[in-house]
């Protein structure tokens, strides 16, 4: 029993032992530690509690100094705004002070106008007194009553306003004809100056040139089959007559008769004269006549500057080269209508590209296939539409001839262009037939005014010349017949150019002596 006693005893003082030897060696740093660490901690939280104290007295006084400076802001505000209301308030009484000064001076006016309304209105009763009185000695002296004279009176002014307003009237259309006619001279005349152009009369029929009569034979061939042959292949007809050394090709259809030319002035250059190479050489005809229709057409284009066109129109326009119109070829007509329309435009400083692109464009509805109907002009619009040409070209190439409205200033220029290019000595033929209608109606429509004596038509139907009865017609009167006439005439005729109407009044007083 001791002995468990003593082994427990000296268990207990090896594990005191061990206890005391494990606290110095790990828990007695680790306190020494934590107290070091405690005191550095309440070292920094004293710090930070000066640190504290230290920012709390500088937001302090920073506060302090914003307070003061917002202060000193709202003062300088202040006195400004109260500075600001005396000016105002000074310059309220300034304008009070000016405006009982003005009100007193309008209530002086006042007072005088109505101390001279009633002067007036004292001086008005003795004006219509006096009025009355002299109107009740004019009544009884003339013997008219009032609303007499006052016809009489209204009648005598009118027929003056009347007189004075035709002389005026006179005055400036003379003035305005005088600078029109001026202006006008010098813009056409600097146009077709500028682009004159040789115009060829263009027939329906082509003669082509033999080296001798025996080519004839050779033509006609054995029992006339290579005359049909070629008849047949190029739908024109082929008339050989006594005509020396020549043959004449007779067709409607300028195309059809340039490749049936072409091919008889290969054939008789080859000599070879048979159906089989008719048929040959009027297909490499058709292919030249192509081929210069393409070419005209270029050529037209790069002539007048006119670009962007759709290679259909370009084509169309070189058919124009082998269409005419009265004898004149419409593709040198287009062309000269182009330069024209160019010239005219740039003189009025209206849109020269769409000008001239429209004069050279306005008579492509000539050359439309046979399927499409109606006035050349509507078909030129309807072309330039089908092709991508904007609606002012459309309209002031088809305005031409005022088929439609004219919507530009352009459309007028391209229709006076063609009017000129149309109306140059030389450039049309004209049936006699036409022209001697055209006289006719001239003196018909100028006969057809009452007052009218005799009418000439003269200058080749240019200038119509009117004699008129000096007991019926008087100045003022021969110049509202001259402009009625005239009126009349555009609405009711056709014609190139223009045409002058003078009217002629002559007064003789004869007496005899005895």
């Amino acid at each position: 029993m001791i002995e468990i006693l003593v082994g427990t005893a000296t268990g207990l003082v090896v594990a005191g032992a061990a206890t005391v030897l494990l606290w110095r060696k790990l828990i007695l740093p680790k306190e020494t530690e934590i107290k070091a660490r405690i005191a550095q901690l309440q070292q920094e939280r004293e710090e930070a509690l000066k640190q504290i104290d230290a920012l709390k007295k500088e937001a302090v006084l920073e506060a302090k100094e914003e307070a003061y400076r917002i202060r000193a802001e709202a003062e300088r505000e202040n006195r400004e705004k109260r500075a600001e209301i005396q000016r105002i308030e000074r310059r309220l009484a300034h304008k009070e002070e000016t405006l009982d000064r003005r009100l007193e001076g309008v209530e002086r006016k006042e007072r005088q106008l109505a101390a001279k309304e009633a002067e007036i209105g004292s001086l008005r009763r003795e004006v219509e007194a006096l009025l009355e009185r002299q109107k009740q000695e004019l009544q009884r002296i003339s013997g008219l009553t009032p609303e007499e004279a006052r016809q009489i009176f209204l009648r005598s002014v009118e027929e003056t306003a009347r007189q004075e307003a035709a002389r005026l009237i006179r005055d400036i259309e003379e003035e305005a004809r005088r600078e029109g006619e001026r202006r006008a001279r010098e813009i056409l005349i600097d146009a077709m100056q500028r682009c004159a152009v040789d115009q060829v009369t263009e027939t329906t029929v082509s003669v082509v040139p033999l080296p001798n009569d025996e080519m004839k034979g050779r033509i006609i061939g054995r029992e006339g089959r290579n005359i049909r042959s070629f008849e047949i292949a190029t739908g024109v007809d082929l008339i050989i007559d006594d005509t020396p050394e020549a043959v004449v090709l007779s067709c409607f259809d300028p195309i059809r008769r340039e490749v049936a030319r072409i091919a008889l002035t290969n054939l008789i250059a080859d000599g070879r004269i048979h159906p089989a190479r008719i048929e040959e050489v009027v297909e490499k005809a058709r292919e030249e006549v192509e081929r210069r229709i393409w070419e005209a057409g270029e050529r037209a284009v790069l002539e007048t500057g006119v670009t962007g066109l759709a290679p259909e129109l370009v084509k169309m326009l070189g058919k124009m080269r082998y269409r005419t119109s009265y004898g004149q070829n419409v593709l040198a007509h287009s062309v000269e209508v182009a330069h024209l329309c160019g010239v005219i435009a740039s003189e009025l400083g209206a849109n020269v590209a769409l000008a001239k692109r429209a004069g050279l464009l306005h008579d492509i509805g000539k050359v439309a296939d046979h399927e499409s109907e109606g006035p050349h002009a509507l078909l030129t619009i309807e072309i330039l539409r089908r092709y991508g040409e904007s609606e002012e070209v459309a309209n002031a190439a088809g305005a031409h001839h005022f088929d439609v409205e004219p919507a530009s200033i352009e459309a007028l220029i391209v229709a006076i262009a063609d009017s000129l290019s149309a109306a140059r000595p030389g450039a049309r033929r004209e049936m006699l037939e036409n022209y001697v209608k055209r006289v006719q109606s001239l003196e018909q429509i100028a006969d057809s005014f009452p007052g009218v004596e005799k009418a000439f038509a003269v200058q080749a139907g240019r200038e119509v010349r009117l004699i008129v009865k000096p007991d019926q017609v008087d100045d003022l009167e021969a110049m509202r017949l001259a402009r009625e006439i005239a009126r009349k005439i555009e609405q009711e005729m056709e014609y190139p150019g223009q045409i002058k109407v003078t009217v002629i009044r002559e007064t003789r007083a004869v007496e005899y002596a005895r």
